[in-house]
């Protein structure tokens, strides 16, 4: 019977199908994620693999798994996988893309709107007792509706916050690594080189992958030419950002604030000086997480696993070159 190896425990229900039909190993935490030993091991006898963004399927661990098939990743992104490697030794990789693109967004501007809002920071002033009275200017924060938005990368995911930010009557600036006329028609949004979207916005929300372009790309050079007013959202991936020069950005008033949902190094630890700002909101890296679409992420790698394992292409494929 084949093999399939999961590397972080799911709901009962969203793995049913495959339990049916093949031997599944499943890692036994919802809290913690699976030790690479583990993983390694399990991934020696494994026809299949059901990993997280968290787990690093490399070189090493590609060549032990003489056996695989398929590496189904439970996110759009597969920056943890070596897909050069996985392509040459016939193993096809999948992830879940568009299926969490509209539940992203969601977080994303909510991200935006609590930062501006300094949505956390009235919360905990609540709970604190530390609300005596009124006064004009308590917790007094930054306007979304009329300003400017710069979306740095105009994904699918770009294009749903563009859309939302269109509610709000914002002006939407963008720069991605080719023009996107199909939105700049629909919504209106202007293309900039990267140094105007950092001038000229309010608000610069990152939705780039993370490539060897995009990494780094928020540096201190970035943060200098930023308005004092401007936001910083980062809802995409932690290397982006240099973390050393947005805390440097944010305790000299470079810039107003920061919303994060990523980190360079996830879980981030509690002593990270980022998270000792009270002008910091950061989340735990919840994107795409409601129950609908995580749901939804789940049985479309389980049907991408059986698809390889039955002989037909999966559904959401990244190296094409592996297509049959």
């Amino acid at each position: 019977m084949k093999r399939i190896v999961i590397t972080r425990k799911l709901p009962a229900e969203a793995i049913a199908a495959l339990q049916d039909n093949y031997q599944v190993s499943m890692w036994d935490s919802e809290e913690a994620s699976a030790p690479r030993e583990w993983i390694i091991e399990q991934s020696k006898e494994a026809d299949a693999l059901l990993t997280m963004l968290s787990d690093k399927i490399d070189a090493e661990l590609l060549q032990g798994a003489s056996k695989l098939k398929v590496v189904a990743n439970l996110a759009v992104g597969f920056d943890n996988i070596d897909i050069q490697e996985a392509t040459e030794r016939g193993v096809a990789v999948c992830n879940t893309p568009d299926v969490l693109t509209e539940t992203t967004a969601d977080l994303t501007f909510a991200l935006l709107m609590g930062t501006a809002r300094r949505i956390g920071e009235a919360a905990q002033f609540v709970k604190e007792g530390k609300w005596k009275s009124w006064s004009p200017l308590l917790l007094a924060g930054g306007d979304i509706y009329g300003k400017t938005i710069g979306i740095y990368g105009m994904g699918s995911i770009g294009e749903a916050v563009a859309r939302r930010a269109k509610g709000f009557n914002m002006e939407i600036l963008y720069h991605n690594r080719s023009r996107k006329k199909e939105a700049e028609n629909q919504l209106g949004a202007s293309y900039v080189e990267f140094e105007e979207l950092l001038s000229s916005s309010d608000f610069i929300v990152c939705l780039a992958p993370l490539t060897p372009e995009t990494k780094g790309a928020f540096n201190a050079d970035a943060f200098s030419k930023m308005k004092s007013s401007a936001y910083f959202i980062n809802a995409a991936r932690g290397p982006i950002v240099d973390e050393d020069a947005l805390l440097k950005a944010l305790e000299e008033g470079e810039i107003a604030g920061a919303g994060l949902d990523v980190f360079t190094h996830e879980p981030i630890s509690q002593d990270h000086p980022l998270l000792s700002l009270p002008n910091v909101l950061a989340l735990p890296h919840i994107g795409s997480s409601s129950v609908e679409t995580r749901m939804t992420m789940m049985e479309l790698c389980v049907e991408n696993i059986a698809n390889v394992l039955d002989g037909k292409n999966p559904k959401t494929l990244v190296n094409k070159e592996w297509m049959k």
